[in-house]
């Protein structure tokens, strides 16, 4: 009887499984089998392999019309300027927060902990405000200052770092007449160099998939990102679903290739920060 019972429970384990692989996958799938059918075959054929894998003019057609090359553009200006400040603020205020004791320390933290359970939407009007308060609106500034603070996240992970990170060093460096700054700058920023990785394609899979803060700061076609423009893109296009899934692969393929290059990073970055914590 055990026997029976652990072989139908093996099997519904099994059949779960390749429930769960075709409910993520199929998508996938019909994305990528749809930007290589014409219009007329992809009506006709269904779920079908594409008669030509060679068919290109779905691509060349969203690339055109729907102007995708300045939006990868506009979105890697944004990315690199966000990312750069994501870096130097993260570090500096994590280095502030695990190598210094005084008396706001934990409630500089409990702040960071309780801005990430207010409701963003809650804040839009006053953010909203703000933005336009400092000319920022409809310019690559406004996203920019919004991505560039440090999130607690971030913060998280460099601490379980700087915790790791001997402070003989620091002791050593200061003996020899070292400054705080030249200490941050020449130890603790080199050493939070695999945190800094992590954060970086964390950071920029949020950044680049995000539509909302684009869409709502930067109205103007020629200061699109590939979320906006995508999105600009198949409102008067929805009848040709074949051009749109072409468009979506082009979008969806940069993401994978950061994570399939560099996903060895998110885990050894992030487990070994858990370890040495």
């Amino acid at each position: 009887m055990e026997v029976k019972q652990s072989k139908v429970v093996t099997t519904l384990k099994y059949l779960l499984l390749i429930a769960a692989a075709f409910i993520v996958f199929f998508p996938i799938y019909s994305v990528i089998i749809g930007a290589f059918k014409t219009q007329v075959e992809y009506y006709q054929s269904g779920m079908a392999l594409p008669k030509n894998f060679g068919n290109f003019a779905n691509f060349t057609k969203v690339l055109k019309i729907g102007k995708l090359i300045p939006s990868f553009g506009n979105t890697l200006v944004i990315l690199l300027i966000s990312l750069a400040g994501n870096i130097l603020f993260g570090t500096m205020v994590a280095y502030a927060l695990g190598r210094f004791k005084f008396k706001l320390r934990g409630p500089i933290m409990g702040l960071y902990l309780g801005a990430q359970l207010i409701p963003t939407i809650t804040t839009q009007v006053s953010t909203f405000s703000i933005i336009k308060f400092f000319g920022l609106y409809n310019t690559m500034g406004a996203p920019i200052l919004l991505y560039l603070g440090a999130d607690v996240l971030q913060i998280v992970i460099y601490l379980q770092f700087i915790n790791s990170i001997p402070k003989d060093l620091d002791e050593s460096a200061m003996m020899e007449g070292a400054s705080l700054f030249k200490i941050y700058r020449s130890i603790i920023f080199p050493l939070l160099a695999p945190a800094t990785a992590t954060l970086v394609i964390l950071k920029t899979i949020s950044i680049y998939n995000d539509f909302y803060t684009p869409y709502l700061y930067m109205p103007s076609q020629k200061l699109r990102v590939v979320s906006t423009a995508i999105y600009s893109f198949v409102g008067p296009n929805a009848a040709q679903v074949n051009v749109i899934s072409a468009g979506i692969l082009l979008i969806f393929i940069p993401t994978v290739l950061i994570f399939l290059f560099l996903q060895k990073f998110i885990f050894s970055g992030v487990t070994s920060g858990a370890v040495k914590m």
